[in-house]
């Protein structure tokens, strides 16, 4: 029988990841369970992350190569993407032994970025996937289309695709919806575009979306996927996101419905709901 295996992975700088990142190792090796870090190509059943959302997404990319669920402690601010809280470590760590935890799946896209000189790059992301222009005091020239039909264009700050997960996040800065995670759809959120149709609009989930980074502009822009990679798109740039055959899985610990968690993360006013005399 193979041993089990368990990657825990913590925020690079913070001295409390790093001590939290001990203490689960402890916990699991004691219990008979293998501990590897971050940078291991070793097959894992689960992926511990110790950090904020950032870190969780860093992960994710790592959990979905692997096909495995990983389970996030919030070491950050708001942690939407976490289960836990540092205090409830040992807690997260007995449930993960005893593998008492539902898997939950989350949609995720999927992007192609096809450079004029014929070059195809492909990114994954599970939050989102933004076009952003390298020059702030200039707005880039962006299109897009649906389904191969023109939408519109204009100059803008950059452009947001979202999954339903990352709609609480760059997403929600420049003023787009909150999705609920079960909803398959995607959104497009414009960023200080110039323009007379500049709403977010949500696609469905066989959409298929093009970008087009206009020639006629002078500086490259960038796509980032979920805010840690990111590919350079000179102009005459199409960059072509769909959804994802591959989901998110997250290791939910208890069972709540999204609207708990949008309530205790954004520290929503709730008091008056339904109040009883």
């Amino acid at each position: 029988m193979n041993k089990r295996t368990i990657m825990v992975f913590n925020h690079r700088k913070r001295q409390e990841a790093l001590e939290a990142a001990r203490t689960v190792c402890e916990i699991l090796e004691k219990a008979g369970i293998a501990t590897v870090g971050r940078g291991s190509d070793t097959q894992v059943e689960l992926i511990i992350v110790l950090g904020g959302d950032g870190t969780i997404l860093e992960a994710a990319y790592i959990a979905q190569s692997q096909q495995v669920p990983l389970v996030g402690v919030n070491l950050g601010h708001v942690g939407f993407l976490a289960e836990a809280e540092e205090e409830n470590l040992e807690d997260l760590c007995r449930r993960v032994i005893n593998g008492d935890y539902q898997v939950e799946r989350r949609m995720c896209i999927d992007a192609e970025i096809r450079t004029p000189d014929g070059k195809i790059n492909t990114e994954w992301a599970a939050n989102d996937i933004a076009v952003l222009s390298t020059d702030s005091g200039h707005p880039a020239l962006l299109a897009f289309g649906v389904d191969g039909g023109a939408v519109s264009e204009y100059g803008a700050d950059g452009l947001i695709v979202s999954t339903p997960t990352g709609s609480t996040a760059y997403n929600f800065s420049v003023g787009g919806p909150v999705v609920w995670p079960d909803v398959q759809a995607l959104v497009l959120s414009p960023l200080a575009a110039h323009g007379l149709f500049t709403r977010s609009l949500v696609l469905g989930p066989t959409a298929v979306l093009e970008i087009q980074v206009l020639p006629n502009q002078v500086q490259d822009c960038e796509v980032w996927a979920d805010g840690n990679r990111v590919l350079q798109a000179p102009p005459g740039t199409s960059i072509r996101v769909t959804k994802s055959a591959s989901d998110m899985q997250l290791a939910r610990l208890v069972s709540q419905p999204f609207s708990a968690r949008l309530v205790k993360k954004f520290d929503l006013p709730v008091e008056g709901w339904r109040r009883r005399k």
